[in-house]
C-alpha cells in the first residue's frame, strides 16, 4: 500500500484528496447545489428547443455559396428538385395538358421554380422515342433536418390534372427517400427516447449492484448531467448555432457517459467498504483511484469532440462543441454530486435489495469469471491475441470499403410510385442525373445571351447529357443554366465531371465571353460534393490533434510509452471494426431494411464516420483507462505484471460490460430516432462500444500486455521530467515476473 500511495501522489492524488475532503465538508451543500441548477436545467432544456439551427452549411465553398446567390435572387436553389415524370403512347410533347399538371404540382410549394419541354421547347426533357418527358421543380426555401416538400400532395396533384392516356409518377431525391423509409420520417421524441434509455439502464444496473440506492444513484447523476448540459448549451446557441442533432447526444450520449462514470465510482466505493474502510475513508480511496480515471476518461473523450472545431463546417463544429459539454458536465458531477451522496449513504448504498445477492454479486471478483479468464489469457496470451485480432480483421475488411458519400439515387430500394418513376426514366434511355442537376449560376451578364452561350457549349461536354437556359430563368444579370450529367449525380463519374466544370470547362467559357460575366457551378450535387472536401480534407489534421493530445494525457496518467501507444492504436483498430459494423449493415443492407427499415444504398452517409470517429474514440478510451489504471494499480502495489493483468481485468471486467451494455442500449434507443443518419450514427456508436469492450478489453488489451512484460511500464528519466511524473527505469524481467 505504501509503494500505491507513493506513486499515486506523485501525480494528482493530493488534488484528489483535497477533493474528496471538501465534498464531505460540503455534502449537503453540493447536494442542494446541483438540485437547484438542475431544476434550471429542465427550464433550459425547454428553452432551448426553439433554438436548434437545422440546416447545414459550407461557407466559402463556391457550390452551397453559389446556391445561396440563387437562393436570394430566385427563392430557389438550395433544394433538390422533385422530378414529374410522363409517359404517353404516342409522342408525349404534343398533348399540351401536360403542362397544366406541372403547374399544378409547382403550386403545392409556392414559389417552385420549374423547366420542362413545355417551358422551354428544349428535347433536353424529351427522351429519344419522344414517349416519355419530365419536369423539374425546385421547391423554395432551404432545406432542414425535418424539411418537408410536400411529396404526396405535389404527386397527387400532378396525378389530378395529368391527362387521360398519359401516366404520371413524381420521382427525385426526397420522394425516393421517402418511398425508402415506407414514408416514415417521424420517430419518437427526445424525452421518449431518455426515458426509454433510462429504463434500460435501470433495469442493467438492477443485475449489477441488486440494490435500490446503488441503481438510484447513478440515474440520479445522470439526469443532473443532462439537464444541466442542456443548460450549458442553451447559453451556447446565444453565441454560436447548435445543430439540432446535439439534442439526441445530450439525452443518450449524456446518460451513457454518466452512468459510466457512476459505475466506476461505485464499483470502488463498495469495494473500499467490503474491505473494511469507513465512509469517509472510502470517499477518499474512491476519489484518488477511481475519480482520477474519470477525470482521465472525460478527457480523452473531450479530445475526441473538441477536434471538430478543426472543421470548417458550422454544424459539424457545434456537434463538437455542444458534445463537449457532455463528458465536462458528467465529471463534474462524478467527482461532486456522486461522491456527496455516496457519503449520505454510506454502508445503506447496499440496503433495500431487489436482486438475490447470488445472482448480483456471486464470488468474491478474485476468484470469480472474470478472474478464471484473466488466468487463461495470462497463460496463454498469443492465443487469446490471435483470436482478437483475427476477428479485427474479419471487420476491418468491409471497414476498409467504407464509402462516406450522398448514394446514388438509383440505389434506393422501396417500392411505389417514385420507384416506378425512376424506372420509367430509365426505360426511356434518360439519365439518373436528371434527378439531381447541376446548374451553373450565371452572373453580370451585360448582353443577356451568356446564358445561352452557356447552354450551347455545355451540351458537348464529356459527361453531360443536356444543358438548358429556360428564358424565365433570368433577373437583372443572373441566369441559370441547367445541366444534366450522363450518369447519376453522386457516382465517381460525376464527381470526375463536377472537377472538369468547375476547374476547365467553366474558367474557359468565361474567358470566351468576357465582358466580366461569372460563372459558377451550382446544385445540390456539387454542394453535397464539396461537403465532402470539407469534412474530408482536414480529417488528417483531426486525426493527428486527437493521437497527439491522447497519447500524452495517457502518458501522464499511465507513466508509460507503451501502453499509451497500445492504447492509441487499439483505438483506432476498434473505430475500423465499427466501421466495418455499419458498412455491412447499412452499405451492404444486411439487416437494415428488415430492423430499422433503412435499406442498403452502397454508401454512408458523408458526416457519419467523422462524428462515429469522434465520439467512439472517447468513448472507446473510457474503458481502456479503466482497465489500465487498475492494472498500473496493481502493479505499482504487486510489482509483477502477469498478477497486476489478472488482478486488474478481474476487477474492472464486471464494470466495463456493464458499462458498455448500458451505452449500447443507449446508442440503440438513439437508432430509433428519426433519419437515416441518427440511425446511422446510433448503430456504429453501440456496436462500436459493445465490440471494443469485449474483443478489445476482454482479448487484446490484457493480451498484449502480458505480452509486453515489463517494457509496459518503461518511462525513460527526460520523457518523466516533461511531464512531471516520476520516472520508470527499465527493470530486469527477473523483477517485474516476466
Amino acid at each position: 500500500m505504501v509503494v500505491r500511495t507513493v506513486v499515486s501522489d506523485a501525480y494528482g492524488a493530493r488534488f484528489m484528496t483535497a477533493l474528496a475532503q471538501f465534498v464531505l465538508r460540503r455534502r449537503k451543500v453540493i447536494v442542494v447545489a446541483w438540485i437547484l441548477l438542475t431544476l434550471l436545467g429542465a427550464y433550459s432544456a425547454n428553452a432551448v428547443s426553439k433554438r436548434w439551427l437545422e440546416q447545414f452549411s459550407i461557407p466559402g465553398f463556391s457550390a452551397y455559396e453559389a446556391n445561396q446567390r440563387t437562393l436570394k435572387t430566385f427563392g430557389t436553389g438550395a433544394q433538390a428538385p422533385l422530378v414529374a415524370v410522363f409517359v404517353a403512347k404516342g409522342d408525349v410533347t404534343k398533348d399540351t395538358g401536360i403542362s397544366k399538371a406541372i403547374s399544378a404540382g409547382a403550386k403545392v410549394n409556392r414559389g417552385s421554380r420549374v423547366s420542362s419541354y413545355f417551358s422551354t421547347g428544349s428535347d433536353a426533357y424529351v427522351s429519344k422515342d419522344r414517349h416519355t418527358t419530365f419536369a423539374e421543380l425546385y421547391p423554395p426555401g432551404k432545406p432542414a433536418f425535418n424539411s418537408d416538400v410536400h411529396v404526396k400532395t405535389v404527386r397527387a396533384a400532378v396525378r389530378d390534372a395529368t391527362p387521360a392516356g398519359v401516366r404520371s409518377y413524381l420521382t427525385g431525391r426526397d420522394a425516393l427517400y421517402e418511398a425508402s423509409s415506407g414514408g416514415n420520417s417521424g420517430g419518437p421524441s427526445v424525452l421518449t427516447e431518455a426515458l426509454i434509455g433510462g429504463l434500460g439502464a435501470i433495469i442493467i444496473l438492477m443485475f449489477v449492484f441488486g440494490t435500490l440506492p446503488a441503481v438510484a444513484i447513478p440515474i440520479l447523476v445522470a439526469i443532473a448531467s443532462i439537464l444541466n448540459t442542456f443548460t450549458l448549451i442553451w447559453l451556447l446557441t446565444y453565441v454560436t448555432p447548435v445543430s439540432i442533432i446535439v439534442q439526441f447526444l445530450v439525452a443518450l450520449v449524456g446518460l451513457g457517459v454518466a452512468i459510466d462514470y457512476s459505475l466506476l465510482m461505485i464499483f470502488r466505493f463498495r469495494e473500499e467498504l467490503q474491505n473494511g474502510e469507513g465512509t469517509e475513508i472510502a470517499i477518499v480511496e474512491t476519489m484518488r483511484h477511481a475519480g482520477r480515471s474519470v477525470i482521465v476518461s472525460g478527457s480523452t473523450v473531450a479530445i475526441g469532440l473538441l477536434s471538430m472545431v478543426i472543421l470548417p463546417v458550422p454544424v459539424i463544429r457545434s456537434i463538437g462543441i455542444g458534445g463537449l459539454l457532455i463528458p465536462t458536465v458528467s465529471v463534474l458531477a462524478s467527482i461532486t454530486l456522486m461522491p456527496a451522496l455516496l457519503a449520505m449513504l454510506g454502508p445503506r448504498i447496499n440496503r433495500l435489495r431487489v436482486m438475490p445477492k447470488r445472482i448480483v454479486e456471486g464470488q468474491d471478483p478474485t476468484k470469480g469469471f472474470w478472474h478464471r479468464w484473466a488466468m487463461i489469457v495470462t497463460r496463454h496470451p498469443v492465443p487469446v491475441a490471435i483470436v482478437g485480432l483475427a476477428i479485427v480483421a474479419l471487420l476491418l475488411i468491409p471497414g476498409l470499403q467504407l464509402n462516406p458519400s450522398e448514394a446514388q439515387l438509383k440505389d434506393f430500394p422501396g417500392k411505389g410510385d417514385a420507384i416506378a418513376g425512376r424506372q420509367a426514366l430509365a426505360d426511356s434511355g434518360i439519365s439518373a442525373g436528371v434527378m439531381k442537376p447541376y446548374v451553373v449560376l450565371v452572373e453580370n451578364d451585360t448582353s443577356g445571351e451568356a446564358g445561352t452561350v452557356v447552354a450551347r457549349d455545355l451540351r458537348d461536354a464529356k459527361g453531360i447529357a443536356g444543358a438548358v437556359a429556360p428564358q424565365q430563368w433570368a433577373h437583372d444579370g443572373t441566369e441559370l443554366v441547367e445541366v444534366f450529367p450522363s450518369s447519376d449525380s453522386a457516382s465517381p463519374a460525376s464527381s470526375s465531371t463536377i472537377t472538369r466544370l468547375q476547374h476547365e470547362v467553366l474558367p474557359s467559357l468565361e474567358s470566351k465571353l468576357g465582358g466580366g460575366a461569372r460563372l459558377t457551378l451550382a446544385g445540390v450535387s456539387p454542394e453535397d460534393r464539396d461537403f465532402i472536401h470539407a469534412v474530408y480534407g482536414k480529417f488528417g489534421y483531426v486525426l493527428a490533434f486527437v493521437i497527439l493530445l491522447t497519447f500524452i494525457l495517457l502518458m501522464r496518467a499511465f507513466r508509460s510509452i507503451l501502453l499509451p501507444l497500445k492504447a492509441v492504436v487499439l483505438n483506432l483498430i476498434s473505430l475500423g471494426a465499427a466501421y466495418g459494423i455499419i458498412v455491412f449493415i447499412f452499405q451492404w443492407g444486411h439487416g437494415s431494411e428488415a430492423i430499422w427499415g433503412v435499406p442498403g444504398t452502397n454508401a454512408i452517409i458523408s458526416w457519419i464516420p467523422l462524428m462515429i470517429f469522434a465520439f467512439l474514440y472517447g468513448l472507446s478510451m473510457d474503458y481502456e483507462v479503466f482497465m489500465l489504471t487498475r492494472i498500473r494499480e496493481e502493479y505499482d502495489e504487486v510489482g509483477d505484471t502477469r498478477k497486476a493483468v489478472e488482478l486488474g481485468l478481474a476487477r474492472t471486467g464486471k464494470l466495463i460490460t456493464s458499462a458498455a451494455l448500458v451505452l449500447m442500449f443507449a446508442f440503440f434507443v438513439l437508432s430509433s430516432s428519426p433519419g437515416t443518419d441518427i440511425k446511422q450514427f446510433g448503430i456504429g456508436l453501440a456496436a462500436g462500444v459493445i465490440f471494443d469492450a469485449t474483443v478489445i478489453r476482454t482479448l487484446l488489451v490484457p493480451s498484449l500486455v502480458t505480452l509486453f512484460g515489463r517494457w509496459n511500464w518503461w518511462l525513460p528519466r527526460p520523457v518523466a521530467k516533461i511531464l512531471r511524473v516520476p520516472p520508470a527505469p527499465l527493470r530486469p524481467a527477473s523483477a517485474t515476473g516476466d
